[in-house]
């Protein structure tokens, strides 16, 4: 996560990017923006506040050498040499035009800045942020004409998200500059990731973190709902949740102990996680640190509700693991010819 509290924007450009494939061209800035105090207060954290939350970070990749990859290169060639700004600038831009495979690829404003003093991970850097403004809101303009106020509606950038943006740190680690990125608009997600940017997740607890938690969601989803229902579902996320919080570092084999009992519930794991590292082009590390912060934010999308087609909903408490299995029963009433459960409790809260 990102401090803006210090940060400040030293410069900025904006150039239009097109299509190839609807005859939509670039068009260029020759200079970039002096930015009054009032401005630079409003586009500061219009641009910034994305990042705010965000845990996991990118590294740049290439099919050969990392050196190769292009935005990597236009990044250092910035902050070697702040002149070269406009010029620079430009090819980033020539480079997202030549992403756009797709006539679904919106054009757009592309903003390129660069920001000065933005705290990361404790430690404070210069960073190149790259943004695409893909969607214009309606607005209304009020003038006067003739003694009288008239209105006008116009178009412009929403103040409330950008659609894309990145930002990349001028430090590194082993695997290489720190890359952040954010896609509000992810239909065309591959384009920008994959294709533009060309990134990967950092090899860090992180990323662990946040894949093995996925791993357990989609496994809680396609395999425990469908076989044994939404009940053994939320009872075997929570459980995954209070392991994660109980221990600092996650041995695969000890989880797998802890979450199930029997062996084929076992190898079913073991056989689904082998599917799951094939079709999200990954491997799972089997011991690694948990990263709390990553915890924490996917601990709040997990949803625990049991909804019920007679318009009744059941929600468990995620951070109450056992609850499920000692105060909830499921079963089935051969007179009605229905399922149910059966809640016990001391008193209503």
């Amino acid at each position: 996560m990102i401090s803006r509290k210090n940060a400040t924007i030293s410069k900025f450009i904006i150039h239009k990017v097109g299509n190839k494939f609807n005859d939509t061209k670039n068009a260029f800035s020759e200079k970039a923006i002096d930015f009054d105090e009032v401005s630079h207060d409003l586009m500061l954290p219009f641009l910034l506040r994305p990042f705010g939350s965000i845990v996991q970070s990118y590294r740049f990749n290439h099919h050969a050498n990392i050196s190769l990859n292009e935005i990597n290169i236009y990044a250092s060639q910035i902050f070697d040499n702040e002149d070269a700004f406009v010029d620079v600038s430009k090819h980033i831009v020539t480079h997202l035009y030549e992403q756009s495979t797709s006539a679904q690829i919106k054009t757009g404003d592309v903003l390129v800045v660069l920001f000065e003093g933005i705290q990361f991970d404790e430690m404070t850097t210069n960073a190149l942020g790259i943004f695409k403004i893909e969607n214009k809101v309606n607005f209304f303009q009020t003038y006067l004409e003739n003694n009288s106020y008239d209105v006008l509606v116009q178009k412009g950038i929403s103040s409330k998200k950008v659609d894309k943006g990145c930002l990349i740190f001028n430090q590194s680690d082993v695997e290489g500059n720190i890359v952040l990125s954010v896609d509000n608009n992810n239909y065309d997600a591959q384009y920008w990731i994959n294709q533009f940017l060309n990134i990967k997740f950092a090899d860090d607890a992180n990323n662990h973190t946040q894949q093995y938690l996925t791993l357990c969601k989609d496994f809680s989803s396609e395999i425990i709902k469908t076989s044994y229902g939404a009940q053994e579902q939320n009872s075997f996320l929570a459980k995954t949740i209070d392991f994660f919080k109980e221990n600092d570092v996650v041995h695969f084999e000890r989880f797998k102990e802890e979450l199930f009992e029997e062996d084929k519930h076992k190898k079913q794991f073991d056989d689904y996680k082998k599917e799951f590292e094939n079709e999200q082009n990954v491997v799972l590390r089997n011991q690694f640190d948990v990263a709390e912060a990553v915890l924490i934010k996917e601990k709040k999308k997990i949803k625990t509700d049991i909804k019920l087609d007679t318009h009744i909903q059941i929600k468990l408490d995620i951070d109450a693991p056992d609850a499920s299995t000692e105060y909830l029963e499921r079963g089935y009433d051969n007179d009605k010819k229905m399922h149910y459960y059966k809640v016990y409790f001391n008193a209503e809260a």
